[in-house]
């Protein structure tokens, strides 16, 4: 009677498909971990003065590190990566729904013309609320404007 191997029999059964995703992890670990402990051996150690210095794309550092940043910049990228992303699931679906074209062909287009409006009004609402300019002009308490930044 032959053995058969350990991989093989963890392999087979309703679980293979899960081996191989462990199997990778764990050479992934492994690589990760090999690649940080040579680095650690290979790199020179000299702890000094500019090594502790803030690195600024090669300037001096000049004043505090603690800079107020215009919460527009957060609002702009958070706007981009929703409405990117949700643009970079309108091929995969058109993809996985084409067989779908004949047989319920109407029902997608109609869910999936929903999901763009959504978006659609979504964006608008930024759009009429000010939220896309860049220079905005804040209010008194008077009403008057005052020019922003």
């Amino acid at each position: 009677m032959t053995q058969t191997p350990c991989l093989a029999a963890v392999a087979t059964g309703l679980h293979a498909g899960y081996a191989i995703v462990l199997l990778f992890l764990l050479f992934g670990i492994f690589f990760g971990n090999l690649a940080l402990g040579i680095a650690r051996l290979v790199r020179p150690r000299k702890p000094g003065g500019e090594k502790a210095v803030t690195y600024e794309c090669g300037e001096l550092p000049s004043g505090s590190s603690w800079v107020r940043f215009n919460i527009r910049f957060y609002l702009v990228a958070l706007f981009f990566i929703v409405f990117d992303v949700e643009v970079i699931f309108l091929y995969p679906w058109a993809v996985v729904f084409r067989p779908l074209s004949e047989a319920a062909g109407s029902l997608v287009f109609v869910e999936m013309a929903m999901f763009l409006g959504i978006l659609a009004i979504g964006l608008a609402y930024i759009w009429v609320k000010g939220d896309l300019d860049w220079v905005k002009s804040l209010a008194r308490r008077s009403g008057t404007e005052v020019g922003g930044e």
